[in-house]
């Protein structure tokens, strides 16, 4: 069930909040044990808040589709009075005791709270493998990641345990396990969501966005959370769109574009075919296919490296001397950014501004860019490194390749279901647009997505 079919039951009096999250609860209290999906649950509060929302409804009080709706968030995003640990010892005391902006929004539209999802350590990887409190398991096959940063988040809304989840995407960290775990992920441009009370790792790459099981609750819960907050002063004046895709969207007219050069390299031939199958879809629906050459991803990628290892080593620094505290693939990032000089900060930023015009010019001539969102499918827990077509590459570098630049640009971006690779894993569409045209970029999701089963698939053992 989605969040607006739920909606609708809660409106027809088939169904309560209550109901929705007892039953969420339910499906947490069974396979959290296996999938590793949520630190904390906050069972008790949520039932509350839930027959508090019924209430309201039986009064004739409606906050919108989201009224009533159980959801879950990263363990980063602050909640008063409920522990916000980022899945790191550095922080496993903390408990806030104000409420991020996106919990204010989202609880004043009234989405009940389930508790806190699972993620990688400090949000600074893509596995979730977290080596304080164990790996988040993938529902598709527990053997392999989630993805990550935000494994939780997927596995969670992939497990049936929530309506939605919200992620963060520092370098693809919604995305990923978006396709790695077969759910809807939105990274809204920068500066459409407030990222205050979000415990940060990059202060210029970080965009807060949700995982779900469509596009079109995707665009409900953007609608929500989207908006200035003078909290955030990198937060938007731009108007904020209606951004529900109507039921009936034609592609006729839409150009999308399809990168002649990198995004198609050294990618497994499931991965490939199944986002050019979703294009040639695209094309029988109506849209134009342009093919475009896109500025030096590779070059995009090494910028957004240095940004970030910069950025996350001035966060983390609050917590010098405790370096041992944290995992070690996240001390040897710590390190290496500590090592890096300010003149390759200060280049990088300057290059920054040089790719965003030269992808906006590309942008002069297509309203999307398609491509896959990860090379390949999942892969297991504990593998440093995946071979593609005989080349070995590092993990995380390799997955986040087709992603990261994109954060570096500010630009929204989606990934949606394309269907399986031959293990059996889901794949991932990348949907790419410029600044603050999420209004089109889901209005093209959900026309795939309305033209495909890929979404409704459930893991075997669910």
């Amino acid at each position: 069930m989605t969040i607006l079919e739920a909606a609708a039951a809660l409106r027809a009096k088939k169904v309560s909040s209550r109901e929705l999250t007892a039953e969420c609860l339910r499906v947490i209290d069974g396979g959290n044990g296996a999938y590793n999906a949520f630190l904390n649950v906050t069972g008790v509060s949520a039932l509350r808040e839930a027959a508090a929302f019924d209430g309201e409804l039986a009064r004739g009080i409606d906050r919108g589709p989201l009224h009533g709706i159980p959801i879950a968030l990263k363990d980063l995003f602050c909640t008063r009075g409920v522990a916000t640990t980022c899945a790191s010892l550095l922080y496993k005391d903390f408990v806030p005791d104000y409420d991020c902006t996106v919990w204010e929004k989202l609880s004043g539209a009234g989405c009940v709270m389930l508790g806190k999802a699972h993620q990688h350590e400090l949000a600074y990887g893509v596995t979730s493998n977290n080596p304080h409190y164990g790996p988040v398991r993938n529902p598709w096959n527990v053997e392999r990641v989630p993805g990550g940063s935000s494994g939780g988040s997927g596995a969670a809304v992939t497990a049936g345990m929530t309506f939605m989840a919200m992620g963060s995407d520092t370098g693809g960290s919604i995305r990923v396990p978006a396709a790695f775990c077969n759910t809807f992920g939105l990274k809204p441009t920068f500066g459409r969501v407030s990222k205050f009370g979000v415990l940060p790792l990059g202060y210029t790459l970080d965009h807060m966005g949700p995982l779900t099981r469509s596009a079109r609750d995707a665009a409900v819960c953007l609608q929500v959370m989207a908006g200035r907050d003078n909290r955030d002063e990198t937060t938007s004046f731009a108007p904020v769109d209606n951004y529900l895709p109507s039921e009936a969207i034609s592609l006729k007219g839409v150009r999308i574009g399809v990168p002649s050069n990198y995004y198609f390299d050294r990618v497994d031939p499931d991965a490939a075919n199944a986002a050019r199958k979703m294009i040639a879809l695209a094309a029988s629906l109506g849209a134009t296919i342009v093919d475009v050459t896109v500025p030096d991803i590779a070059a995009l990628n090494t910028v957004a490296r240095i940004i970030l290892l910069c950025e996350a080593a001035t966060v983390l620094n609050q917590f010098a001397g405790r370096e041992h505290e944290v995992g070690a693939d996240i001390r040897v990032l710590w390190e290496q950014g500590l090592l890096m000089p300010a003149t390759e900060y200060i280049n990088a930023q300057r290059l920054r501004r040089h790719f965003r015009d030269a992808f906006l010019r590309v942008f002069d001539s297509v309203d999307v860019l398609a491509t896959p969102t990860t090379p390949t499918g999942a892969k297991k827990i504990g593998d440093p490194t995946v071979t593609i077509e005989g080349v070995e590459e590092d993990f995380r570098l390799a997955t986040t390749r087709f992603m990261r630049g994109i954060n570096v640009l500010g630009f929204p971006a989606t990934s949606q279901p394309s269907g399986f690779d031959g293990e059996g894993m889901p794949l991932g569409l990348q949907l790419i647009a410029r600044p603050f045209a999420e209004k089109r970029l889901l209005e093209v999701a959900a026309a795939l997505e309305d033209a495909t089963d890929f979404h409704l698939h459930t893991p075997p053992s669910l």
